[in-house]
């Protein structure tokens, strides 16, 4: 599991660590695990051009001492410093190790204060440290700072950023204003949320993590691996039969969109079920059973059901609001979301929009959604009192006790039409098989975006080929056992 930690939470960790260790200690450490990663990034120390972008506070002295230390092992380090407020002890350890100050930093004697006395020694860099901003500062780079990162971006020059790229919004994700896009993130202690959520996870490239020893607590946001998945993962016994295994009802597809229910049932019956009861038109039964003779067609009996995929103006909406209020959990996608409202409890509801069909609940626009994913899930959790799983290139799950998951697994070529319905079909299963909401929705995006990966190898899919490799993802995840 990877934990997620807010910047309160992280500073109440540190000063009850640092109020127990040597003064300085916590530093060292983040700027031993700093140099150790940056060496390793670049597959050499000695010789290695490296310049240093300091800001003010801890930030840029995790980066001065990191300096310091690559520099004692031959790298030719340059600081270029970007606040009068800059670290004098780490600047000072940085120049007796025998790095130096760029001309025009803030605080030099250089005559020229401008970008043109150092644009030159970031051009020339072989990486390019971001240490302007630490946790605690707001979105968004000063001008001497963006025309720093802009030179190293001009040039090609990679940006590894220390504990988070500096300008993105630390405990949202949010990138509301200019900000760093680095090609390695150095952490220490813990994941931060920007690490895990769009817009800001995009900017932040892989991220390392640095143990220092903090203490934390619970974290609000967390992301499963595949351990935590394979551990959730409902699997039969030799006293299971197809009835206690779950049996899942599905509403999906109409004379418009048929092939959505056939994608659908695809995507449940690649998960655990050991029945699917399909509840529809005819015809699209028949279309259904055409591809899969297993599928029962009509009402009975079922563990949970999965509603609205393809089913366009063939909604029953009295049908499903009768079915939300029973005790069977319900998974709503689609126009099945059109059912719901914020006048009940339905803690035992998933529902699984995209930015568009979140906008519209919540009455926003979608770029809003877009831009503030963590917050807008969050928001509609509690209004509606449901899970959400807002699909997207980083899928948040919030449930309305505040609980956040985060899956980040995903390549970019599932996003391509019906994906969402193998997605619904795999979440219903796998509450039918006695999942949470939360572990369903978690699990599911974990496994789907496993799928993906597998039918792509680098390229195009479609949905049924994503549904077609569930069933190899999920024995991939078995066999890690």
């Amino acid at each position: 599991m990877r934990h997620a930690h807010t910047v309160e939470q992280i500073r109440a960790a540190e000063a009850e660590l640092m109020a127990r260790l040597p003064e300085g200690t916590l530093m060292q450490r983040a700027a031993t695990g700093l140099a150790v990663a940056i060496s390793n990034f670049l597959g050499f120390t000695y010789g290695a051009r490296v310049v240093l972008l300091v800001g003010s506070g801890d930030n840029g002295g995790d980066a001065l001492y990191a300096g310091e230390k690559l520099a004692r092992r031959g790298a030719q380090v340059v600081a270029v410093l970007l606040s009068e407020k800059y670290h004098r002890e780490g600047l000072a350890a940085l120049v007796a190790a025998g790095g130096r100050v760029a001309a025009g930093s803030s605080g030099t004697s250089a005559d020229d204060t401008s970008l043109t006395g150092f644009a030159g020694e970031i051009a020339a860099a072989d990486v390019v440290v971001d240490g302007i901003v630490g946790i605690g500062g707001r979105p968004g780079l000063r001008p001497d700072a963006l025309a720093a990162v802009r030179v190293a971006e001009q040039y090609e020059v990679p940006i590894v950023a220390v504990d988070m790229p500096s300008g993105v919004d630390v405990d949202s994700g949010e990138t509301p204003a200019e900000h760093v896009k680095a090609a390695l993130t150095v952490t220490f202690g813990t994941h931060k949320i920007c690490h895990l959520i769009d817009p800001a996870a995009a900017a932040c490239g892989p991220v390392h993590l640095v143990d220092i020893g903090l203490d934390l607590p619970h974290a609000p946001v967390e992301s499963l691996q595949s351990a935590d998945v394979r551990a959730l993962y409902p699997v039969p016994t030799g006293e299971s039969d197809k009835y206690s295994r779950g049996v899942l009802g599905l509403m999906a597809g109409s004379a418009q969109y048929p092939g959505a229910a056939v994608i659908a049932t695809s995507g449940a019956l690649a998960g655990p079920i050991g029945m699917l009861r399909y509840v529809g038109p005819d015809p699209v039964a028949e279309a259904v059973r055409a591809i899969h003779p297993e599928v029962v067609a009509g009402e009975g009996r079922v563990q949970a059901w999965a509603i609205g995929s393809g089913l366009g103006d063939e909604l029953d909406t009295a049908k499903v609001r009768e079915l939300l209020d029973g005790e069977e959990p319900v998974l709503l996608d689609a126009d099945g979301l059109k059912a719901l409202d914020d006048s009940g409890d339905h803690p035992n509801v998933l529902i699984t929009p995209h930015a568009g069909e979140l906008a519209r609940m919540l009455g926003v626009e979608r770029s809003q959604v877009e831009a503030e994913r963590l917050k807008h899930a969050r928001q509609a959790a509690e209004r509606f009192d449901v899970t959400v799983l807002l699909k997207g290139s980083t899928t948040v799950i919030a449930a309305p006790d505040g609980q956040v998951r985060i899956n980040t697994n995903a390549a970019a070529w599932l996003a391509t039409a019906g994906a969402g319905d193998v997605l619904a079909g795999l979440c219903g299963a796998l509450l039918a098989a006695g999942l949470t909401p939360l572990e369903a929705a978690a699990v599911g995006a974990y496994l789907h975006a496993a799928a993906a990966n597998l039918a792509s190898d680098g390229g195009p899919i479609t949905a049924m080929q994503v549904a077609a490799k569930l069933a190899e993802a999920t024995r991939h995840l078995m066999a890690d056992r």
